[in-house]
């Protein structure tokens, strides 16, 4: 699992030196099927991508990215990151530090019926809506927005963007031809997405195919992550966030089994 979830655990993070926090490396039954030579190295932030915080931590602890829709204001992450209860906050192209008005405030949360019933990881997407008192939408203001797209076929390259958890910092990445599991899990072999870069997007072109979640909230091995399979139940859900419809409540448990 990418994401530091436990309050308490952002807490004692948050509060103690300065510096970014980082992440031991992840260990269980996942791993490469492949000799993998590809590591996340920083890039630029992406105005469409950035850092979710979680319960008014200064720690951010999951990634998300800004979703077309025709209100425009609307983020998607995986549904395991809102797990921990608690405020929800959003800030598009995070570097470093952000100014008050490029915080947003998830007001609603959308999750799959799958997932709310019982956490099943091929449902492991969540959409948000977002606001902020200046008011505005997310979309206009970052001035771009990523289109929900089908699972990428075995071989297919994207791009992915992601924040390690931490106080401040800067985005990681890394391009790579995708693999699919046998349990229809899309996998990408990219060394270097530890905790934090659950929810982080997979992007070809102007879409995203999917997000680092699913098997094991993302993969228990931190150079193999996956993602759920995004099919009509993403559009489903996007239907259902952009019509308006009464939010759902996150489960508050979440077990990884990593």
């Amino acid at each position: 699992m990418r994401i530091l979830a436990a309050a308490a655990a952002l807490t004692m993070l948050s509060a103690g030196c300065g510096h970014q926090a980082q992440s031991a490396p992840e260990t269980g039954r996942d791993v490469a099927h492949t000799v993998n030579h590809v590591i996340a190295a920083p890039v630029d932030p992406d105005p469409r991508v950035g850092a979710l915080f979680l319960s008014g931590s200064e720690l951010h602890a999951c990634t998300g990215s800004v979703l077309h829709s025709a209100a425009g204001d609307l983020v998607l992450t995986a549904a395991h990151c809102l797990s921990a209860g608690g405020s929800v906050t959003f800030v598009p192209g995070f570097a470093r530090t952000a100014a008050p008005d490029a915080v947003w405030t998830v007001d609603a949360v959308y999750l799959d019926p799958r997932w709310v019933a019982n956490r099943d990881p091929l449902a492991d997407f969540a959409i948000a809506r977002v606001g902020r008192p200046a008011g505005g939408s997310i979309e206009a203001v970052v001035g771009s927005a990523l289109s929900v797209g089908g699972a990428p076929a075995r071989g297919a390259r994207v791009s992915v963007i992601a924040y390690p958890a931490g106080v401040g910092g800067l985005p990681v990445g890394c391009r790579v031809a995708t693999e699919v599991s046998a349990g229809g899990f899309p996998e990408l072999p990219c060394a270097g997405l530890a905790d934090g870069t659950s929810g982080a997007p997979w992007i070809s072109g102007s879409t995203v195919t999917g997000v680092i979640g699913g098997l094991h909230g993302g993969g228990c091995a931190e150079n193999l992550s996956y993602s759920s399979p995004f099919d009509q139940h993403v559009n489903q859900l996007l239907a259902r966030a952009e019509a308006g419809g009464p939010a759902d409540a996150p489960p508050r448990t979440y077990d990884d089994e990593c």
